[in-house]
């Protein structure tokens, strides 16, 4: 679906009360104070932050739930939140402390369910269904979870047609094959379920230069692009890319 304005996500991947970067999800190395982070980006331009507990999941525990009330207390753009989500109560405790949308993964694949009782109760603007999705053979995608860990066989664009019938308000698509690598999105895939679908696509895993974000909104038709690294280390200023967008005639907020 083409919404107006094309937005630039910055994500804060959260391990143990530091944000952290790795390649294909592993090998992670320090990017800082996620407060301090989420506050620079606030003030670089950003459109929205989205934060994600990594570890939160694979380690059986709930979001840290201080750390994301201190960052939504420095940030006045809009805040998703993602990472061992498991129970209403969850998107609740998160909303109250002033995050904006949650991110839910293995929960939604392991009771399906969620997603619609999310949406009913919190409203699907509040509901983002994330998909970590690796190729398994030619143009066949499937679900992995727990970081990428395990290989649910489910079909990722069957998924994530399933997760906009039941009330997703957005997708958050991330190839695991291009995760960290900088060698541009998976621009097949995102293509393939913007057809799919009639919710934003954010697409993440792979940005590496200007042209890799502006071909995932031209190429791969998504309505946001999030990135990490790029961003973390300064390799790419957010300013500087609004402007590289507007030249290509990509609408996007300054």
């Amino acid at each position: 679906m083409d919404y107006f304005a094309k937005r630039i996500i910055p994500c804060l991947d959260v391990n143990n009360g530091r944000v952290v970067k790795g390649v294909n999800f592993v090998g992670l190395r320090d990017a800082g104070d996620p407060v301090e982070v989420a506050r620079r980006y606030n003030q670089e331009g950003a459109d929205e932050i989205t934060f994600l507990d990594i570890g939160a999941s694979h380690e059986g525990r709930d979001t840290i739930v201080d750390v994301v009330k201190k960052v939504a207390q420095e940030v006045f753009i809009p805040l998703t939140v993602g990472g061992g989500i498991r129970e209403l109560t969850d998107i609740y405790n998160l909303l109250n402390v002033g995050c904006d949308k949650v991110s839910i993964n293995s929960a939604a694949i392991k009771r399906p369910s969620f997603i619609e009782e999310g949406a009913k109760r919190f409203g699907s603007q509040c509901i983002v269904v994330a998909i970590d999705a690796k190729e398994v053979s030619p143009n066949q995608w499937n679900i992995f979870t727990e970081g990428g860990r395990n290989d649910t066989g489910l079909d990722a664009l069957e998924w994530a047609k399933e997760a906009y019938d039941r009330g997703a308000g957005e997708l958050l698509v991330t190839s695991m094959d291009a995760d960290g690598t900088k060698a541009g999105f998976d621009n097949r895939l995102n293509k393939q379920i913007a057809k799919l679908v009639n919710i934003p696509i954010i697409a993440s895993g792979g940005a590496g230069t200007m042209k890799h974000i502006e071909e995932a909104f031209t190429l791969g038709q998504a309505d946001a692009a999030l990135a990490a690294s790029i961003f973390h280390f300064k390799e790419i200023d957010i300013l500087e890319l609004k402007a590289y967008l507007r030249s290509q005639n990509i609408p996007v907020r300054l």
